[in-house]
């Protein structure tokens, strides 16, 4: 193989590679560190804001109806029987279709 070959195949996987690592969170944290961006500081207020709705969302998923809760239940039960049922006639179909219709 000659230079040339070996050059450009190099540049090809190598720069294949660099533009990858380039768009991956790898990339993106290095090229943080360089420019000497710090995106781990954390704001205690944000984060305090972020609990308090935290609370919030599950003091309401608690104090939630439960009739509600028993009637999700019952549609989510429903549902799961559909699909075991759609599973089952799809699977004979595609058996009968293997085994030449079964007559």
């Amino acid at each position: 193989m000659d230079i040339t070959g070996l050059v450009a195949v190099t540049l090809l996987f190598g720069g294949g590679t660099l533009f990858l690592l380039a768009i991956s969170p790898v990339g993106k944290a290095l090229a943080a560190r360089i420019l000497g961006k710090h995106s781990a500081v954390i704001d205690e207020e944000d984060l305090l804001r972020e609990i308090k709705d935290l609370r919030e969302e599950v003091d309401a998923l608690r104090a939630a109806d439960p009739d509600e809760v028993l009637a999700l239940r019952r549609d989510f039960d429903q549902l799961a029987e559909r699909v075991d049922f759609a599973e089952r006639l799809l699977a004979q179909k595609r058996d009968a279709a293997r085994l030449g219709g079964g007559q």
